[in-house]
């Protein structure tokens, strides 16, 4: 049985945040979130970096190795949909740094740039 994708939708990875990050644009401001999730257990600085927009990425994308994501909920969304050309993601990240549980709860803001959804930012809840 091919691994499930970390991002919560049961889906095989390759089938799921796989996609996007093998260069198909994610449809939707939500799926470009789980990718973006997905990439952080992962460590894709690289996908990361891609999917973020100019006007807000950093210059450099330092990723915490003692940091294990562990699952993701989606709280809300709004718009976001292929015809949108903004949308907010609500959710809450669950991890474990040097073995202790935790969570990063933030409202992401997200944009699309020549029809490519990516991430502006984001307000920690």
């Amino acid at each position: 049985m091919p691994p499930r994708c970390p991002c919560g939708t049961g889906h095989p990875y390759a089938d799921c945040c796989g996609r996007a990050h093998r260069g198909t644009p994610a449809p939707t401001a939500e799926a470009l979130m789980r990718s973006r999730y997905t990439a952080f257990t992962r460590a894709d600085t690289a996908y990361l970096t891609r999917t973020w927009h100019p006007d807000t990425r950093p210059a450099h994308l330092t990723l915490d190795p003692d940091q294990h994501w562990t699952h993701l909920e989606i709280l809300s969304t709004e718009a976001g949909t292929p015809t949108d050309t903004t949308g907010t993601v609500e959710f809450r990240a669950h991890y474990h740094h040097q073995g202790h549980p935790d969570s990063l709860h933030e409202l992401s803001r997200f944009t699309r740039l020549d029809n490519h959804w990516l991430y502006l930012d984001g307000d920690i809840r």
